[in-house]
């Protein structure tokens, strides 16, 4: 950790202006998100800021939390989420950075940076942390050059997909690059899944963190820059979907368990969120967003019940169901953007920045994402299984934290 901050901090003090860019500006902010001055200076850095502040705490305290579900991994679940988003930040800017410049033809130069770049940040720190949750308590993800370049080489500057809320550049990405990873590394042995189960106090504070990732969520799709009529409609599109797979999640859930099982509610009920991000800027309505949310609600709710514990048998383990929450949903996610784009027009030339073939570009770029997340995934699971000492203890705090006297007591009394 500190050689690689000691890497960043020079990359930062040669290859970065020492000034910081205004949110309102030409250059590299336009050619990353589009000239956004309508709001104008202090206002639209003030502005950013607050939306920085909202998908802030969605990585350090709705990430952390929501990974808190097993019962000897919440100093790693809050720990090291804190640790990931904090280097993941600095790391994705400067990525990005280099294949802005690489796509645009602009060589090398030293660019600035701005609210708007810490808040692409925090969205590759999300895809990350996505990735995480899939091989939460046996190893660490290592994958932001590769997001980065599906991102802005493939997806957005190459294809041209219509993606909002990272539906597809976020979650589709990160869900599936930690699912090939956890799916070479292998399923733990039994004496390592012994203890891999939640607690009364550690289901709470998962659920806890649920709560701050539904609360934030419609801030998370609207904070990169749109105009105020599409921002005003993706907000509430977001908010939608997510009542709509809460509701149905704690109907299903009951239905399908006899009971309701807090690892649904602590996850499905914010399949809306991920499913609406590509289509979240679209005239849906009402009643478009609920379906939206009720269909990610039900798939998801039913793969935590009957297809994670299937392919676990398979040999796929699966941390915090992350295909359940983020997979299947990101892929639903994709092909409701294609359905509302071939029935009706898009909302503005943004949100299709292909036009006529934008439906195309949609289900193309899921297919390409699914097949880079899976393969430089699997690459980075055989590095993992293969580095020196991993891994070897697996979901207990002990490894590489100083645990309290009343760590796993109940276990060895």
């Amino acid at each position: 950790m500190l050689v690689l901050q000691g890497v960043m901090t020079l990359l930062y003090w040669f290859a970065v202006e020492p000034e910081w860019a205004p949110v309102c500006g030409e250059g590299r902010n336009a050619t990353l998100v589009g000239d956004i001055c309508a709001d104008g200076g202090i206002m639209a850095e003030e502005r950013y800021y607050k939306f920085y502040l909202d998908v802030a705490l969605m990585m350090f305290v709705g990430f952390g939390y929501l990974m808190t579900f097993l019962q000897y991994y919440g100093l790693g679940a809050v720990g090291f989420t804190m640790l990931i988003t904090a280097l993941t930040v600095q790391w994705a800017i400067l990525v990005e950075h280099l294949f802005v410049a690489m796509v645009a033809g602009e060589g090398i130069h030293k660019p600035s940076t701005s609210f708007l770049e810490l808040i692409d940040g925090n969205f590759a720190a999300a895809c990350l942390l996505i990735s995480f949750g899939a091989l939460i308590g046996k190893v660490g993800p290592i994958q932001i050059v590769v997001f980065a370049f599906n991102k802005r080489v493939i997806l957005m500057d190459g294809i041209g997909i219509a993606d909002l809320g990272g539906s597809v550049v976020v979650h589709c990405f990160g869900a599936y690059f930690g699912l090939a990873a956890a799916w070479v590394i292998g399923v733990p042995k039994a004496s390592c899944t012994a203890i891999a189960e939640p607690s009364t106090i550690s289901d709470v504070f998962s659920l806890i963190g649920t709560v701050f990732l539904w609360l934030y969520w419609p801030s998370f799709v609207t904070a990169m820059p749109e105009d105020g009529a599409q921002e005003r409609t993706a907000l509430l599109n977001t908010v939608f979907a997510l009542l709509g797979s809460t509701v149905v999640t704690f109907g299903l859930s009951a239905w399908l368990e006899k009971r309701i099982r807090p690892v649904d509610i602590q996850n499905a009920t914010l399949a809306g969120g991920v499913s609406i991000g590509s289509s979240a800027n679209f005239a849906l309505g009402p009643a478009g967003a609920l379906a939206t949310g009720i269909v990610a609600g039900f798939i998801s709710t039913l793969g935590f019940s009957k297809l994670q514990p299937y392919l676990e048998s398979k040999g796929l383990h699966d941390s915090c169901g992350v295909h359940n929450l983020h997979g299947m949903p990101s892929i639903l996610g994709a092909l409701v953007s294609a359905f509302f784009l071939a029935i009706g027009d898009p909302p503005s030339e943004a949100a299709a920045p292909m036009g006529d073939s934008q439906v195309s570009a949609q289900l193309i770029g899921v297919c390409i994402t699914v097949i880079v997340a899976v393969l430089s995934g699997s690459l980075t699971g055989a590095i993992i299984k293969r580095l020196p000492g991993a891994p070897q203890s697996m979901f207990s705090d002990s490894v590489a934290w100083e645990t309290a006297p009343d760590y796993m007591k109940d276990r060895s009394a």
